[in-house]
């Protein structure tokens, strides 16, 4: 309870003056509320994406093509295939994010680090099969779980990389991050599934560009959002055990 500087009388809440003496008392400090997170400029990011597609065309479009049929040759061997398949995409899906983090940084990538991704082996794993688990058990709890943790989750093997994180903290630094802006990171990632469509339905063969133009977007989206704390110049550092 505030008590008068004058004569030490207990002061309501909201007091202007001291009820004993008249004594004139501050009123407490306005705490102003923190504006909501602005909507994401969901055009400036696929614009953006689209820029940095064009930086290097080739690169994306050949690494999207081997990784299709690594996955191809992986399915005629049964079981070990798939298994190598599951432990193989998650770490191999960085690549991308860190060629595109070079050329946001102005960079020169080369082919070779669309496999860096293996430098930060066990945490994008160990991110990849989690995040799996969560979301999948979300989606079996009636759907919704499971759409917030996809979205929550979307920028954690980036934060691996970037931040040199354990996959708990990278996941959860994106999901609580996500969580102040989610309706527009829901909107974006819908969006590039509308555009992903759209090239499926060029029999397929538009997904060579529009796979590579949602990582190209979704890590616009994570440099205006985290900002790129790495330096990707030269070899990617290898994570620190």
């Amino acid at each position: 309870m505030a008590r008068c500087p004058q004569c030490d009388s207990e002061l309501g809440e909201f007091a202007q003056t001291c009820p004993n003496c008249g004594h004139p008392v501050s009123p407490p400090p306005v705490v102003a509320e923190k504006p909501p997170a602005p909507p994401l400029p969901l055009g400036n990011y696929i614009k953006g994406g689209w820029e940095l597609f064009k930086k290097y065309p080739g690169g994306f479009v050949g690494f999207f093509l081997a990784f299709i049929l690594m996955h191809l040759v992986l399915r005629f061997i049964p079981i070990i295939g798939w298994l190598a398949a599951g432990v193989l995409s998650p770490v191999l899906m960085a690549g991308p994010f860190i060629v595109s983090a070079k050329l946001i940084q102005e960079q020169t990538p080369e082919f070779r680090d669309f496999f860096a991704g293996f430098n930060f082996f066990l945490p994008l794993l160990l991110t990849g099969l989690l995040t799996g688990v969560l979301v999948g058990l979300g989606f079996i709890l009636l759907i919704v779980p499971g759409v917030y943790l996809l979205v929550g989750y979307v920028f954690a093997s980036y934060l691996v990389v970037d931040r040199r994180l354990d996959f708990w903290q990278a996941m959860e630094l994106s999901r609580t991050t996500v969580n102040r802006i989610w309706f527009s990171v829901f909107g974006l990632i819908l969006l590039l599934l509308l555009i992903n469509l759209g090239g499926a339905l060029l029999l397929g063969l538009g997904l060579v560009i529009t796979v590579p133009l949602t990582t190209c977007t979704l890590t616009v989206a994570f440099a205006d959002t985290f900002g790129l704390r790495s330096s990707y110049a030269g070899p990617v550092p290898t994570l620190r055990q």
